[in-house]
C-alpha cells in the first residue's frame, strides 16, 4: 500500500468481545448467563467472570476490579452507548424476546433499521444493551447512490413472536 491510499480495516475483522465494569459479578451472571443464556467459560478469582456463546474463550468479561459496589455512570457522561448482541436468525430474537417477556424484564424499546431487527434493553448496572439479527444483504434498503439507507421504525413485536408460534 502506498502512502497516498487511505488505510482499511480488512472485511473479516470483527469485534471479539467486550469486557464490561460491573458492581455485582454474581447479578451480572443471572443477567447474562440465566437470563440470556450466555455460559460461564470461568471466573479470574472472585472479581471476574467469562461468559460466551458456543464454547468461545469469552464474548463478554464482567469485572468489579475498579467497581464493585459502584453506582452506574451518569447518563449524560461518555462511555459505551450499547453492547450489540447479533443473533444468528430472526426465530432465535423471537426465543430472547420471549424470554425476556416472560421473565418480566424491562424493554427500552424495539426497532426495524431497515438492515436488523433489534431489542433494547440494560443490565442490572444500566450497561445499553441491543439484540438483533441482520437480515440478508439483498434485503438491505439502499439510497439512489447504492449506500445503505438505514432507519428507525417501530419493531412490530407480535410479528416478531409469530417466528416461535407452532
Amino acid at each position: 500500500m502506498d502512502a497516498g491510499t487511505p488505510y482499511k480495516a480488512p472485511a473479516e475483522t470483527s469485534i471479539g468481545h467486550v469486557h464490561l465494569k460491573v458492581s455485582d459479578i454474581e447479578k451480572s451472571l443471572e443477567f447474562y448467563r440465566d437470563l440470556l443464556g450466555f455460559e460461564l467459560v470461568m471466573t479470574y478469582g472472585p472479581d471476574a467472570a467469562f461468559v460466551s456463546a458456543g464454547g468461545y474463550h469469552h464474548h463478554i468479561g464482567l469485572n468489579t476490579w475498579q467497581s464493585k459496589g459502584g453506582k452506574p455512570a451518569p447518563g449524560n457522561s461518555t462511555g459505551l452507548f450499547h453492547v450489540a448482541i447479533r443473533y444468528p436468525s430472526r426465530k432465535d430474537l423471537a426465543v430472547i424476546l420471549k424470554r425476556l417477556l416472560d421473565a418480566g424484564y424491562p424493554l427500552d424499546g424495539a426497532s426495524d433499521h431497515g438492515v436488523s431487527e433489534a431489542i433494547y434493553l440494560e443490565d442490572p448496572d444500566q450497561n445499553g444493551i441491543e439484540l438483533y439479527w441482520d437480515k440478508p444483504r439483498e434485503q438491505w434498503p439502499q439510497k439512489g447512490d447504492g449506500t445503505i439507507d438505514m432507519y428507525t421504525h417501530s419493531l412490530d413485536v407480535n410479528n416478531l413472536l409469530r417466528e416461535i408460534q407452532p
